[in-house]
């Protein structure tokens, strides 16, 4: 028994389950998009965050990671239970071909499993679609979930792109847009302090409108 799953989000840092061989490379016609709400892990319904899903788009190409899990058809269930489980906000599973090198035309794996969504609002509930990217730092600036805030989440996929070597534009670009985001609310509140004389705790929220849904039953702590 063998299978492939391809990660593109924080799967590349951080697989969280037990697998025999990792491969960097990429899938084609498809790229990296921050349309999805997480509500459980670096959200809440009340302040959802935004991390990644896929868009086909014809001529793309998304860089990432392929994790193998060989053996058993237990050790197989269990790395996909685990998998469906973190990856609930996805309501498709998709097969792919992953290549290796730059440029390739025959695939280094065909079958790749890759966890996407349907880019429909009234079919995943979970899917925020495109914002401008001064909202999108905004929102992923503010949120915090169970597992740590969503800021992280995007400053890790840029270090991990980077240590694959294979920095992405959009993400770098929206990472700095959340940079800006995070000092202009770092200077606000210190000159609030300044004008109050005192060291208030203060919550930060998020302009984004929260959305109606609820948490999961069970969440757990793993990144999303």
């Amino acid at each position: 028994m063998v299978f492939w799953v391809f990660g593109y989000g924080s799967l590349v840092w951080n697989p969280g389950f037990e697998f025999d061989e990792k491969i960097i490379g990429y899938i084609k016609d498809y790229k990296r998009v921050f349309d999805l709400a997480c509500i459980d892990h670096r959200g809440t319904p009340e302040n959802p965050a935004r991390t990644l899903t896929l868009e086909q788009e014809v001529g793309a190409i998304c860089w990432g990671a392929a994790y193998c899990v060989r053996g058993s058809p237990e050790r197989e269930r269990a790395a996909m239970e685990y998998l469906e489980h973190r990856e609930c906000e996805y309501d498709q599973k998709t097969l792919v071909n992953f290549y290796k090198e730059e440029n390739s035309l025959e695939p280094a794996l065909t079958g790749v499993i890759v966890f996407t969504s349907t880019p429909d609002k009234e079919v995943n509930k979970y899917y925020l679609g495109p914002a401008p990217l001064e909202d999108m730092a905004r929102q992923i600036a503010t949120a915090v979930g169970p597992c740590g805030n969503n800021r992280d989440y995007i400053f890790m996929l840029e270090k991990a792109l980077f240590n694959i070597g294979h920095e992405e534009e959009m993400v770098i670009e929206l990472a700095n847009e959340v940079r800006k985001v995070l000092d202009l609310l770092e200077n606000g509140i210190s000159r609030e302090n300044k004008l109050l004389g005192a060291t208030p705790h203060i919550v930060l929220k998020s302009h984004i409108p929260s959305l109606e849904l609820q948490p999961l039953p069970e969440a757990i702590a793993t990144d999303s």
